[in-house]
């Protein structure tokens, strides 16, 4: 049997797979299409921000996803040195000046991202097995079953459905995805027009977005039109070129297009996150509008939360209590993404009065605190897993560079400070006073083991 079953084989599952590894798991993951697919749905870019940058470094990847990002074109001059984090309903966000020590943010093809997340969880001895589509999930009284399409099943310990918003998995243990509909259609497509000038990029066109990516040859729209009546139909040129000319005013022909995507704004969040053995992770658990490049950071992080707790309980390490923190600690999270981004969706609309408030949004940006503020909430920079713990860092992400390949906790003894670091970079205990008090009772919440410390060690 297995010790843990994940479902989908996309950025977040691969990364979780790898944070159980690090914790003493076997985990298998089960991706029902195949590399080729795969690379054919990677329309667009995905954004690395701060946090999730944070993450990566914690674990050595830095490296490696500077590589990738190097290799596409202009990316990495483009970001070097950049004080942009991200936009809020495409009002810029730019930091008045890098602050030292920060993780600075990628921009990759989903197929590149994936790519360097398999390699890494492959190196680290990762089961990956593509072409395995699960058709249902049994929850028994030890274990908890993936039925495949072909008729075979899998066991395992527990399962982790990250298989996207239309999720087998979160259908199939009953948990409620609670929400609202669409009320926009986004598309996306690799096409070109007989007239390439004839368009200009614009966030905030006369009947929504029209968009000419980083990506050569790819062309976004928005508009706010209820949703997409059939989002799974095949996208049409016609159908890419009438929706540029209705964003932009401005009549196009679309002589190519070789596949294309529709997206929405349906907003919704599953009611917990664990159901027995069963548990959910990225869209699964939680689907929004993009617009503001969280929705992908925002399933990263919950795989680095999600890892070292399951792979502590799956060894044994843990009672499986220690799963209910996932919920309690990812949903308020996932709450105020889907907050932020109803509210991106309303400022985006066309029309005089969103105009003006959108101005008075620009005003707001302008003042520092206000800036900070929003620059946070768009880089999961305010996450606080504590809140009332009484001491600031307690609860926050570690306020200093570290690097724990191996996924282990971390004692660290910084400026005068000492604090337990937990595996996924969240600060678990700080030293009062510089005594040790308590330690012992969190370095067994995070690892599993009990010891006795007399000294605390710079590590």
């Amino acid at each position: 049997m297995n010790d843990v079953i994940i479902v989908g084989g996309g950025p977040v599952g691969l990364l979780l797979s790898g944070e159980l590894r690090l914790a003493g798991a076997d985990p298998l993951v089960l991706e029902s299409a195949d590399g080729a697919v795969r690379r054919n749905r990677s329309f667009g870019l995905r954004g690395i921000n701060g946090r999730t940058s944070q993450s990566l470094r914690l674990r050595g990847l830095t490296e490696a996803f500077s590589k990738a990002q190097g290799e596409m074109s202009g990316l990495a001059r483009q970001l070097n040195g950049s004080r942009s984090r991200g936009h809020f309903a495409g009002l810029p966000l730019v930091e008045d000046e890098v602050q030292p020590g920060a993780a600075g943010g990628f921009i990759l093809k989903q197929h590149v991202l994936e790519k360097v997340l398999a390699e890494w969880a492959a190196g680290l001895g990762v089961r990956i097995h593509a072409g395995r589509e699960v058709v249902d999930v049994v929850q028994e009284d030890d274990a908890v079953r993936a039925v495949l399409a072909d008729g075979r099943s899998e066991r395992a310990a527990y399962l982790v459905g990250c298989d996207g918003g239309r999720s087998v998995v979160r259908k199939r243990a009953g948990i409620a995805f609670p929400g609202t509909g669409p009320t926009m259609t986004g598309r996306i497509a690799s096409a070109d027009l007989a007239d390439p000038g004839a368009v200009k990029s614009s966030m905030h066109g006369p009947g929504g977005m029209v968009n000419l990516s980083l990506v050569p040859g790819e062309i976004s729209t928005m508009e706010f039109d209820g949703g997409p009546d059939d989002r799974d139909a095949p996208l049409t040129a016609e159908e890419m070129q009438a929706s540029i000319g209705r964003v932009s005013g401005i009549d196009v022909t679309v002589t190519r297009l070789d596949g294309g995507i529709r997206f929405s704004d349906n907003t919704r969040q599953a009611a917990t996150y664990r159901q027995g053995r069963v548990l959910l992770a990225g869209d699964a658990a939680h689907v929004h509008s993009p617009i503001g490049g969280q929705g992908l950071n925002l399933g990263l992080q919950d795989a680095m939360n999600l890892g070292w707790k399951l792979g502590l309980v799956v060894r044994g390490g843990a009672p499986e209590s220690l799963l209910d923190t996932y919920t309690a600690e990812r949903h308020p999270v996932g709450e105020r993404v889907l907050r932020n981004t109803r509210a991106q969706v309303a400022l985006m609309r066309p029309g005089p009065q969103v105009a003006a408030l959108r101005e008075v949004m620009e005003e707001t940006l302008g003042i520092p605190a206000a800036k900070r503020h929003f620059i946070a909430m768009g880089n999961g920079a305010d996450i606080d897993y504590a809140p009332g713990s009484g001491h600031p860092l307690v609860g926050r992400f570690a306020p200093v560079p570290l690097v724990s390949e191996d996924g282990r906790a971390l004692l660290v003894e910084d400026a005068g400070s000492v604090f337990l670091v937990r595996p996924d970079g969240y600060v678990a205990w700080v030293a009062p006073d510089g005594e040790t008090a308590g330690l012992d009772e969190a370095l067994a919440r995070v690892t599993g083991h009990v010891y006795k410390v007399k000294r605390v060690f710079k590590m």
